[in-house]
């Protein structure tokens, strides 16, 4: 069984898309890795980028070239600063050179180095290929999917799967809903228990918090952030910024000036019922207008969906409990991190291989069943919560306008976020023994549906909104 740790599952990085940026971002590392470690760094003197379908359709929108260039830099996209990323892409654009590795400085001209193609590569839609040109007059090339949720694999899934297994053993291997539900059972445990023994068989205690409450505090921050941005986001569809105006309805008087300080004042101030959406739908869109500006996001599980996760957690500390504490921050994560990898496993969390079902669908089954087990939950309700989460998100498309992370994505976020609160209040409120569809028939419908789906909905910018409204009409 292929072994997904819940840090699998939720990343730090920038946006606006996990598959389109991250992924290449991280490609390009490894591909500077490699070059280290073949002793051929030093006499690389060129640089090819070959970018295809998904990736290439929808690059540009996406920043994929813009991700490439930071990675092959060297920079992390943990830890850059945000405010230095345009500076670098600029100096490259006007220089026409690479700081490869900020170590080696070569020749490179983005629109003549980065090669976008239209065709697929037979594996994935996400596929790019780096060529470097050596002194020696000999070349190295490389081959790299961006399999969606930042994970970038060399070769065929199955064979990465097999490596994997070498390396990572949890005591309680997970493949489907099933095999969770059956350990819970076997081990009288809650699924975040569960989960949380398999992450102590990779790393201890200290940590597993210490990760959890950096994914949090980005989280926290980003929302922040994107309630106190106003104006228009970049790329050219002058989509203006809804959480700002939003958040300044909703929030109270209280003096804050720190993401801390703004949550704590959010959870003293009085929510009546009918805002209860709104501040939900505010989280959602602050979280993925950052995303779609390349600010720093959590992939739950991609950079797309980011929002969702967030938008429920915050819900949940700010209306249901406003006592919570780490402790259940870190159960919503395990959970959430836990049942997308049974999606990522049995189907796939990559929109150009499932359309936005695979990620907004995913995000929102991550968070209903998160929710479900904080509200008390058994493990089969939290299964069922995932379940009716995903079930009414099957068949979703994508297809953003002019290929940006914007239009209806955002959006999508906070109708995936109200979509998973809804799914958990109908778990809790049900027996698991009347229901009809278990988890993993859903995860196998999802990936049927995915297979059956026109390539025009998967991320290609070729159908649905993207050729039905004009880019002159925004």
């Amino acid at each position: 069984m292929e072994c997904i740790s819940v840090f699998d599952m939720l990343k730090i990085g920038v946006g606006p898309s996990s598959s389109h940026t991250l992924g290449p971002w991280r490609a390009a590392e490894r591909f500077i890795g490699e070059l280290l470690e073949k002793k051929v760094f030093p006499s690389v003197t060129r640089i090819q980028i070959e970018v295809y379908g998904s990736l290439s359709l929808t690059g540009k929108g996406h920043a994929t070239d813009l991700a490439i260039m930071l990675g092959l830099t060297g920079a992390d996209p943990v830890t850059i600063p945000i405010e230095n990323i345009s500076g670098i892409i600029i100096g490259i654009q006007e220089n026409k050179k690479l700081p490869l590795n900020n170590s080696l400085e070569i020749a490179f001209d983005p629109k003549l180095d980065i090669i976008f193609k239209r065709e697929f590569l037979p594996f994935h839609a996400n596929g790019l290929t780096f060529t470097a040109s050596l002194s020696n007059g000999k070349s190295i090339k490389e081959t790299y999917y961006s399999i969606g949720g930042g994970f970038v694999v060399k070769e065929e899934l199955k064979n990465s799967k097999k490596k994997l297994e070498v390396f990572k053993s949890f005591p309680f291997p997970v493949e489907k809903g099933v095999d969770l539900l059956d350990a819970c059972r076997k081990e009288n445990k809650s699924i975040s228990q569960l989960v949380l023994e398999n992450e102590r068989s990779l790393r201890s205690d200290a940590e597993i918090d210490e990760g959890l409450h950096h994914i949090w505090d980005t989280m926290l921050e980003c929302m922040y952030i994107g309630c106190h941005t106003e104006g228009n986001l970049p790329g050219g569809l002058n989509v203006r910024r809804r959480a700002y105006d939003t958040h300044l309805k909703l929030k109270g008087d209280l003096p804050y000036s720190t993401p801390q300080e703004w949550l704590h004042t959010i959870r003293q101030t009085e929510v009546k019922f009918r805002s209860i959406l709104k501040w939900v739908s505010c989280f959602a869109l602050s979280v993925n207008e950052v995303n779609a500006s390349l600010g720093r996001v959590v992939t739950a599980p991609t950079n797309g969906s980011a929002g969702v996760i967030p938008a429920v957690l915050m819900y949940y500390m700010v209306i249901e409990n406003h006592e919570a504490t780490f402790e259940h921050i870190k159960q919503f994560l395990l959970v959430a991190g836990e049942i997308g990898s049974i999606f990522k496993k049995g189907a796939t969390i990559s929109a150009a291989m499932g359309g936005c079902q695979a990620e907004i669908g995913v995000s929102s089954a991550m968070a209903a069943a998160a929710l479900t087990e904080l509200m008390g939950g058994t493990p089969e309700q939290v299964l069922m919560a995932a379940e009716i989460a995903m079930e009414h998100h099957l068949g979703l498309t994508c297809d953003p306008i002019g290929g940006l992370v914007q239009i209806p994505c955002i959006e999508r976020n906070c109708m995936g976020a109200i979509k998973a609160i809804n799914a958990a209040e109908l778990a809790l409120d049900s027996d698991p023994a009347n229901a009809k569809v278990p988890l993993d028939k859903v995860v196998n419908t999802m990936w049927e549906t995915a297979k059956d789906m026109s390539s025009k909905y998967k991320e290609t910018s070729e159908g649905g909104l993207a050729v039905g409204v004009y880019l002159s009409d925004c």
